[in-house]
């Protein structure tokens, strides 16, 4: 679909899912880990953003519960997810123009006390902005989400 237009310029605030974990084992020490390069954020950014969209629109979180973390998909099922976004989904936002804009980010990229990724940002989109707030950790080498907090209206 296209832009994202004036009819939806109320606020979408996303279910802000954080996870209160004791620690992360399979993490290396939060000293020892830096963030990735700027191509590699901008995949994460995108690829999370867009599954996330992708789930919105047809209703099946299936593939999004796939890409978070092991303790986030444990607590959180396909289902479970549909219901904690249905507010977001049933306004029909469609954001996927990210994926032909880069994200702006508003904090520099930083590895947390628990070895979580922590990403805050924004996409350029018109008339509303696309900000978010997204928290990963990596439990297999890999960058997992487990926190996810996305707003669509006008810039401030």
């Amino acid at each position: 679909m296209g832009p994202i237009t004036s009819a939806r310029r109320a606020v979408a605030v996303l279910f802000a899912m954080a996870l209160l974990l004791a620690g992360f084992a399979a993490s290396p020490p939060a000293a020892a880990q830096k963030p990735p390069g700027p191509v590699e954020l901008e995949a994460l950014i995108k690829s999370t953003l867009l599954t996330f969209n992708e789930a919105n629109i047809t209703g099946n979180y299936t593939v999004f519960h796939a890409r978070l973390a092991p303790p986030f998909r444990d607590q959180f099922s396909p289902d479970r997810l549909k219901e904690a976004f249905r507010s977001f989904s049933q306004q029909y936002i469609d954001f996927s123009i990210i994926a032909a804009l880069k994200p702006k980010l508003t904090e520099d990229p930083r590895i947390d006390e628990r070895g979580a990724l922590l990403l805050r940002g924004h996409f350029e989109t018109s008339p509303n902005r696309v900000t978010f707030e997204l928290d990963y950790i990596q439990p297999d080498g890999e960058w997992h989400l487990i926190n996810i907090h996305v707003k669509v209206q006008p810039p401030e």
